[in-house]
């Protein structure tokens, strides 16, 4: 490891916990980690890795002071500190130029940091990002090897390496699937994602790549396929919105290559992101063909997870969800390196969701649930089967991307204001997390105290929502 890092790059400590070794040893906020055990750790792995042995040596500057530290604990134990960031030397950023990707189709004027476009296995590994691999070298394979750092994900798109390539906008697109095909000769976990374009990778295309990855990559632990996420922003005339029948040839397509990979390799391998039963009109699949709802955070399965936990289905609920900040302003995550019931999931009147949901007169019920247009058809279903009259669903347009953005983790706070500016002020509204940073900011970089009503930030599962109805009862 290098000890020549420049000093502006070095992790900062956040936060100390009470009690712990670090307090214990004189660490405070705001000291900067020049050297752990003589070494600059390169990112919060490292950080980890050097931080989990027995005696911990630190190097600190504080206010110009450089001081030493050694620092007793036993081995695995936390050492207490909270770092600035999860990578401490640049971010890889990507040098694709895809006409999909969504950095590309962002307003002007947001944080900085937003516009960041990473293609780093680190952030692969520690928040789920997905890289190409366009910029994955043998000295990556051989630390994600020797570190274990798995499992990774990696965008396919398509397996013919001219379609790949011209979708990536570089030449190394076509060659770069090579570094997959290696680490999963190396038993690493990799979760695949192909984003549709219509009259690009959609069609034959999409059935060569299906059988691309059955042929040369049938280690996968998954692939997920999600449609493309287009916002008013984008200036690419080749990219465009599915139409309700492609939608529905997606669908089709995903449910004959699911039948042919449960036959050849006894697993479903491929699934397709909600979003697409949403747009064709048909309803989820039953919760036993998301095996484990494993990939919940690319968009599939989520449907069917909220229904169980709000049902009170399942024992466990999916946890913190940043949505677009998995990776931006997000604080590291050392954490990282470290089956449904279907009489709950079958409820009637659960299975077929389309993209229309009866709402309730509008103010006439005195709790209002704010969630994206692509939430409100699921959420409304399973409020209607309450049968409580005193709350309805109300739907967040996003105006502030316009296209088809309808998640509710991109719903900004311009949009939330226009919905509550019209809302009585003595009712209650609740508000999901995923939509807010850690420091309780939208993507516009509004705050919840700058909307025009009072809103409860509650956690973005079924299980948060069914407790804070219950409530008001």
């Amino acid at each position: 490891m290098s000890q020549t890092l420049s000093r502006s790059l070095a992790p900062l400590v956040v936060s100390v916990a009470p009690g712990s070794a670090a307090e214990s040893s004189g660490v405070l906020p705001g000291d900067e980690i020049v050297r752990v055990n003589g070494d600059m750790p390169r990112d919060i792995i490292e950080w980890q890795i050097a931080t989990d042995e027995a005696d911990v040596e630190l190097d600190i500057s504080r206010g110009g002071l450089e001081l030493s530290m050694s620092i007793e604990k036993p081995e695995g134990a936390p050492l207490g500190v909270e770092v600035s960031s999860a990578v401490f030397d640049r971010v890889r950023t990507c040098d694709n130029h895809c006409e999909f990707c969504f950095i590309y189709q962002l307003p002007k004027g947001m944080r900085r940091s937003l516009y960041l476009k990473d293609d780093d296995y680190r952030l692969s590994f520690l928040y789920g990002n997905f890289t190409t691999l366009t910029r994955f070298t043998e000295a990556d394979l051989e630390r994600v090897v020797t570190e274990r750092l798995s499992p990774l994900h990696v965008s396919i798109h398509a397996t013919d390496p001219d379609v790949r390539s011209e979708m990536l906008k570089n030449p190394r697109g076509a060659m770069s699937l090579r570094w997959l095909r290696a680490l999963l000769d190396h038993d690493v976990a990799v979760k695949g994602q192909v984003v549709v374009c219509p009259g690009v990778n959609d069609g034959t295309v999409l059935d060569d790549t299906m059988a691309g990855v059955l042929d040369r990559y049938p280690e996968l632990d998954s692939v997920a396929v999600v449609p493309l996420g287009i916002s008013k922003f984008n200036g690419e005339a080749a990219m465009r919105l599915h139409t309700s029948d492609e939608a529905r040839v997606v669908v089709d397509t995903v449910a004959r290559w699911q039948d042919i990979f449960l036959q050849t390799l006894g697993k479903r391998m491929v699934y397709a992101a909600d979003e697409y039963y949403l747009m064709a009109s048909r309803p989820f699949p039953a919760a036993e063909h998301y095996d484990g709802f494993h990939m919940h955070e690319d968009g599939i399965g989520m449907a069917r997870t909220f229904e169980a936990e709000f049902h009170g289905c399942t024992d466990s609920v999916t946890g913190v969800q940043r949505g677009f900040f998995a990776s931006v302003d997000a604080p590291p995550n050392p954490a990282a390196y470290t089956g449904l019931r279907s009489a709950c999931v079958s409820a009637p009147g659960s299975a077929a969701v389309t993209s229309s949901v009866k709402l309730r007169p509008r103010q006439s019920a005195p709790v209002g649930v704010l969630t994206g247009t692509l939430g409100a058809p699921v959420i409304g279903p399973l409020i209607e089967m309450l049968d409580r009259p005193d709350v309805r669903v109300l739907p967040v347009a996003n105006d502030f991307f316009g296209g088809n953005t309808g998640v509710t983790g991109l719903i900004t706070g311009a949009d939330v204001a226009r919905v509550l500016g019209d809302e009585p002020d003595s009712h209650r509204y609740l508000l999901p997390d995923v939509c807010l940073s850690d420091d309780g900011r939208f993507l516009d970089g509004m705050t919840i105290d700058e909307l025009p009503r009072a809103v409860e930030v509650i956690a973005t599962d079924g299980a948060a929502l069914r407790s804070a109805l219950e409530g008001t009862q």
